[in-house]
């Protein structure tokens, strides 16, 4: 069970100023107050993200010197290797970046390593390739802000390096000829959030302007960086924000042909960041993980719908293996824990097994931190080494525990709440130790319990439709213009109590997992529907009659054309919280 935290909103007069100011109901401005917006003009760009509020790409560290050297290079006809990571960030960022260099210059290719030989990020293998290839240049996204060693090398073998990264610098910058990251010290770009496609978007878009080019070209390239921003779970405000809206008018509106497929499958008739989240990325995210994210950027600039059409079954039969492979682990992994003591114990998890599928050692991280709320580490061998993944509870800086444990790592890097790291197989017992020690004399026993930031209490009435013909509330048509959610504008939670059965929730799916829900509050003839994922046991508690209270999201149900309101129900107390 969760513990339900409510946000405070002190600033009550700044609330009423603004509903009064903007015409809106009290808790729409209560959500505005709480995102630091309290004036018209804040609420104006808030409301409608404008390109305007992008900033010039000439800011950004070493970009002069990143076009002066691809411009000479086409100009001198060099071979241009665009290399990337193989998940949805960079196979994204080197299909745009390779798409757009490939209309003025023919003489390109593009790179994926493979994760299970290779493994993250600018490798030998590859930097061999470039130099074994006649490849002067190479132009490596996502990825190389600590790939010293491989940089050197290829410098010493005629080939360059321009890095367009997003991930925190180590000690010392490699020797490229160029390093764009918004996250170098001595970089004054005015926001470091950028994920690496919209890092290769900021390139091309000073390529653009270097050539003389339309600045319009470069919208054709906006969905590929609205998917990367979904995916990558990088914040949702400042600059990525503005790229995320026009990069999804640009999937609604004219989506390449590569993602098509996916789409039209969905049955969708408009997308946003959370259909691009559970739809598209896992699936671009599969290639990678399964076979080769080479796949995902041979799909993803593809101009030929058959084409796309025969790679994107391939890639939907990579995903349902990715799901099988996930499943199977995830009770392998949860069984491990269950039958020892001591990791019940512990503040983190560490697990090892060099039987696990690398590809999905990231998504099971995941699925045990969210199940036992602690830092966790999945690990399993990669080649000669064992490779292991990352995942963090609310603000602790996995990084940080890493960096702390260096000596028994062979590589490491990634962010605050991800990371990735290698290390040698006789050092797994000494790591997942020295783990432990870490995070446990550095967290916070209140980190490690399990919660949910309630924004606003509402009262079904709030939620009833109030235009014939509309099933949306006002309160709702205004809450869509929140979007796009993500990180730092999450989709905010609302608490109701005194709600009640109202004679049809039932428990669905495999073995009655989740809730179907069909509701009242006590006093109040609004019914509303909602789904409760994993929820399922609460069911015949539910269908007692008595009142609980419950912590959802609202969102809209798309079912045979038809579109309703709907409440994600994340949590249930039959106990009133005030």
């Amino acid at each position: 069970m969760k513990k339900w935290l409510h946000r405070n909103t002190d600033n009550s007069e700044a609330i009423v100023q603004l509903q009064s100011v903007l015409s809106i109901p009290y808790t729409i401005a209560r959500l505005l107050v709480q995102r630091n917006i309290l004036d018209f003009e804040t609420a104006k760009e808030f409301f409608k993200p404008d390109w305007s509020h992008t900033h010039d790409p000439y800011l950004m560290k070493d970009m002069d010197r990143a076009v002066q050297r691809i411009t000479a290079a086409i100009s001198n006809n060099e071979k241009i290797l665009v290399y990337g990571d193989y998940d949805v960030d960079g196979t994204t960022a080197v299909s745009l970046v390779y798409s757009y260099l490939h209309k003025v210059h023919q003489s390109i290719d593009y790179y994926i390593p493979d994760r299970h030989n290779e493994g993250y990020g600018v490798s030998r293998k590859g930097v061999e390739f470039a130099a074994n290839n006649g490849f002067s240049l190479i132009i490596a996204l996502d990825c190389g802000i600590k790939a010293n060693k491989h940089v050197k090398w290829a410098k010493n073998n005629g080939v360059e390096f321009i890095i367009c990264d997003h991930h925190r610098p180590g000690d010392s910058l490699p020797e490229a000829v160029a390093i764009l990251d918004p996250k170098r010290e001595d970089c004054s770009y005015p926001y470091d959030e950028l994920c690496g496609c919209a890092i290769g978007f900021k390139l091309i878009q000073a390529i653009n302007k270097k050539l003389e080019r339309n600045d319009d070209e470069l919208n054709e390239y906006l969905d590929l960086v609205a998917i990367a921003i979904a995916a990558d779970i990088v914040p949702m405000n400042g600059e990525n924000r503005v790229l995320c809206t026009y990069g999804l008018k640009q999937i609604n509106e004219s989506p390449r042909i590569g993602i098509q497929p996916f789409i039209a499958a969905s049955k969708k008739s408009t997308f946003n960041v959370n259909d691009v989240v559970f739809t598209i990325a896992p699936r671009i995210n599969a290639a990678g993980r399964i076979h080769s994210g080479k796949k995902a950027v041979e799909l993803l600039i593809s101009s030929d719908s058959q084409l796309a059409n025969s790679i994107s079954e391939q890639i939907n039969a990579y995903n349902s293996e990715r799901k099988e492979l996930d499943q199977t682990i995830t009770n392998e992994a949860l069984n491990m824990i269950a039958n020892n003591p001591e990791l019940q114990e512990r503040k983190t998890t560490v697990l090892y097994s060099p039987e696990w599928h690398k590809g999905v050692i990231g998504i099971v991280a995941s699925r045990l931190m969210e199940t036992y709320y602690r830092p966790t580490i999945v690990l399993t061998k990669s080649g000669d080494l064992v490779a292991g993944s990352a995942r963090s509870v609310h603000d602790f800086d996995v990084y940080n525990a890493l960096e702390a444990c260096s000596e028994e790592l062979s590589q490491f890097g990634g962010h605050k709440y991800a990371a990735g790291m290698t290390l040698k197989e006789d050092q797994v017992q000494d790591f997942a130790l020295k783990f432990e020690q870490v995070v446990s004399s550095s967290i916070n026993p209140k980190q490690l319990i399990p919660f949910l930031d309630i924004d606003a209490e509402l009262d079904f009435t709030e939620l009833t439709p109030d235009i014939k013909g509309n099933p949306f509330p006002k309160l709702y048509r205004l809450l869509r213009r929140f979007s796009p959610f993500g990180p730092f504008n999450l989709r905010p939670i609302f608490v109701t109590h005194r709600v009640v059965d109202n004679g049809y929730s039932q428990a669905i799916g495999e073995e009655g997992k989740h809730l179907r829900l069909n509701i009242k509050q006590q006093n109040s003839s609004t019914v509303l529907s909602g789904i409760g994922f994993n929820l399922g046991h609460l069911a015949e508690e539910i269908k007692t009659g008595q009142p609980f209270s419950i912590a959802y999201t609202l969102e809209e149900n798309e079912w045979n054309n038809n579109v309703s309101l709907q409440l994600n129900v994340k949590d249930i107390k039959f106990t009133e919280v005030g």
